[in-house]
């Protein structure tokens, strides 16, 4: 009988690297849970406007990959108004402005 080495054996690194891994994951599943959905769903949002602000930003501008978050943000905001909570006007003046930049850089690009 031959042994399997792509199983890594108890006490080997990648068993308690894997062990470490569902740990943080149990932590960040804990931390979450006291946290009103409105708020995660709000950083998601201004992580898509980071990303859009990021590709904008690049030498040449990446404009598809702009479009797709930005759009992808404005399905969030303009999709869930209100459910969003207390910082549905502060994303919805970050996607109005993110759109106009992206429309500058379009004209700049053509």
């Amino acid at each position: 009988m031959s042994q399997d080495n792509t199983t890594p054996q108890p006490g080997s690194p990648l068993n308690d690297q894997t062990a470490e891994a569902l740990e943080a994951v149990a932590e960040a599943r804990r931390r979450l849970e006291g946290i009103p959905a409105s708020v995660v769903v709000s950083n998601h949002a201004m992580g898509l406007f980071e990303l859009a602000a990021i590709h904008l930003s690049s030498e040449p501008p990446r404009l598809k990959d702009a479009q797709l978050a930005i759009d992808a943000l404005g399905l969030l905001v303009e999709g869930l108004g209100d459910k969003i909570g207390e910082h549905h006007d502060t994303l919805l003046a970050a996607l109005g402005n993110i759109r106009l930049v992206y429309v500058q850089k379009s004209s700049d690009n053509s």
